[in-house]
C-alpha cells in the first residue's frame, strides 16, 4: 500500500504516497516498489564520509546504519496538492553520472502528471553543490535558506529550501 521507499542497489528514493506504487522507468533506472533484499542492500553500502556529510550527518563518530534509520520516510501533503522530494545515493561511485536528474526527473513528471501535485519542494545543505545543480538542472528554484540549521561535523550550516511548481516543470524543454 503506497510508496515508502523505493530503492535499488545502490540508491534510495524516499517518497510517500498512499495509492498504489508506480513502476518508473529511465534510460538508466528503474523506479519499483520496495522488494525483498533492498533493505540488506541497503545496509550493505553502509556510511560513505563523504555522503553522510552531504545528507548533514556527523561524521567524526558514524556509528552502524540501522534498519530503522535506512527506513525513514518524507511526506505529502493531499490538502496542499505538495509533496516534500529527498534522493540518496549511497553508492560513491554512482554520483557525478546523471543519475540523479534522471531519478529527479522521472519522480517529477509522475508528481505533476499522476497525481496533479501542485508542488514539490526539499532542503539541501548549502554546501551540497553537486546536489543542488541536479535540482537547479532539473528546474528547482531556491527560494529561501534557514541560516545554520544544521550542526555537521562541530559548525554550523545553512539549509537551502528549494522548490519546483507543476507549471514551471511542465513548461521546461525536455
Amino acid at each position: 500500500m503506497g510508496w515508502q521507499v523505493i530503492a535499488a542497489p545502490f540508491f534510495m528514493l524516499i517518497l510517500v504516497q498512499d495509492i498504489m506504487t508506480p513502476q518508473l522507468q529511465g534510460n538508466r533506472v528503474f523506479l519499483r516498489q520496495p522488494k525483498q533484499g533492498d533493505l540488506e542492500k541497503r545496509l550493505f553500502y553502509g556510511r560513505d564520509a563523504e555522503i553522510v556529510r552531504m545528507f548533514g550527518g556527523n561524521t567524526q563518530d558514524m556509528p552502524p546504519l540501522s534498519v530503522e534509520e535506512a527506513s525513514k520516510l518524507h511526506s505529502l501533503n493531499e490538502q496542499n496538492h505538495r509533496a516534500q522530494f529527498a534522493l540518496g545515493f549511497y553508492d560513491h561511485s554512482k554520483l557525478g553520472k546523471g543519475l540523479g536528474q534522471e531519478v529527479t526527473r522521472l519522480v517529477l513528471g509522475y508528481a505533476f502528471g499522476e497525481l496533479h501535485l501542485h508542488r514539490v519542494d526539499l532542503r539541501v545543505l548549502a554546501y551540497n553543490v553537486r546536489a543542488i545543480h541536479c535540482y537547479q538542472e532539473c528546474g528547482f528554484t531556491i527560494e529561501g535558506k534557514e541560516r545554520e540549521s544544521a550542526y555537521v561535523d562541530g559548525k554550523w550550516h545553512d539549509d537551502l529550501i528549494m522548490a519546483i511548481l507543476a507549471h514551471e516543470f511542465i513548461s521546461q524543454p525536455l
